[in-house]
Parts: structure tokens; sequence; C-alpha cells
């Protein structure tokens, strides 16, 4: 069995692991999803890079057999991440932070990956799937929808401070709460859609497919 240990953001890429992809890879593969920590009881999200580092090294070598990757968010990275100060596009910037993190990295079992720009992102796939979830679905899926179409891809939606998906979500629903609408939705749209929208994530899986093999 092939074992990939996957570092998460928090909670919601946690279920995320465990509810979507894992029913994907079925019995051949164990993922394994850790929230990663801040502190000696802290956990979830990205405090500081030479934590993640240190996580992370760590893991890859106290299982050398392994895969270790990330699950992590773009939007919001420290900003002691490697070359998180690169010029261009905020999608450019972070494909060359992913990459500079895999090269830092430097363990053979290790497989990068940032999500462009957040999970909210991922969400927009299917605009649709909101509706179950939230007060007047009609104007919630059209107020969605309509941002969805501004973008080449889910993974475009960028990550300014009142512009990442996570604040486009917030904007059209107030009452989003990201541990339980999140993992809800993701669960609606379901993982081929995702990929088949998100290039990038699905390149990741597609990825995570070709250790397993």
């Amino acid at each position: 069995m092939t074992r990939v240990h996957i570092f998460c953001e928090g909670l919601t890429e946690d279920v995320f692991v465990r509810e979507v992809l894992r029913p994907h890879f079925g019995l051949g593969v164990w993922l394994n999803p850790i929230i990663v920590r801040t502190g000696p009881h802290g956990r979830g999200g990205v405090s500081s890079y030479g934590k993640i580092k240190r996580q992370v090294v760590k893991k890859c070598k106290e299982d050398p057999n392994s895969w270790v990757t990330t699950f992590l968010d773009f939007y919001g990275l420290p900003g002691d991440f490697p070359s998180l100060a690169t010029a261009g596009s905020s999608f450019d910037r972070a494909v060359v932070a992913e990459h500079a993190f895999q090269n830092d990295i430097a363990q053979a079992n290790f497989i990068a990956n940032l999500v462009i720009h957040e999970f909210e992102g991922l969400l927009f796939s299917e605009p649709e799937a909101f509706g179950r979830w939230f007060e007047q679905p009609e104007v919630v899926v059209s107020r969605l929808t309509t941002v969805r179409a501004h973008f080449s891809s889910p993974e475009h939606i960028n990550d300014g401070a009142q512009t990442a998906p996570s604040k486009r979500i917030l904007a059209i629903c107030p009452d989003y709460d990201k541990p339980l609408h999140g993992s809800l939705v993701a669960l609606e749209i379901g993982l081929d859609a995702i990929r088949r929208e998100c290039p990038k994530f699905d390149g990741w899986i597609k990825r995570l497919e070709g250790i397993s093999r």
C-alpha cells in the first residue's frame, strides 16, 4: 500500500481529504491528512514558513518509504515563504512559490502543492452547489456564477484582501462558515467537477495517481 501524508491548512481540508479524496484513491493508497501545527497546542493555518518546513522535513525523514505533500492555500502565506515576493500575476507568483517550496524542502519523497488561491476557489467549480445551503438560493447561485464567469478558471480568482475567493463568497453568503459549508459544498460538487474546472489542482491529483500505480 502506498502511504501519502498530506499536510492540510485546517479542518476543512482535512475533511476534504477524508471524504472526497480517499474514496477516489481506494484501498491501494492510504491518504493521511495532518493539520499543520502552529505551536505546542495549536493546529491549523500557516503562521510561519519555518514551522511548516520543520514538520514536512521531519515527516519525510521519519517515513522515507511514504510520500509527503501539502494542501495549503497560496492566499495568506506568511511573508517568509520562499519566493513569495516574485513579480508577476498572483497565479504566476503562486507557481513560482510552489517550485521554490519544492526545492527548499529538498526531499525525494516530497511533492509541494499550493492551492491557487485558496480552498474556496475550488468551490467556484460549480456555483450551483451553494443553492442547497443558503437562503435565496437563486440569488446566491446567480451572483456566484457571475463571479466565476469573469475568470478563465476558479484558480484565477485572485488573492486580494477583498477579492480572494473566500471574501467573494462571504460578500454573497454572509453566513458562510468554512469548516461547515466548505466541506458540504465540496462534497456536493464532487471531485470530477473540481478536476475538470481547476487544471492545477487536477495536476496534483494526477501526480498522486501516478505514484500510486
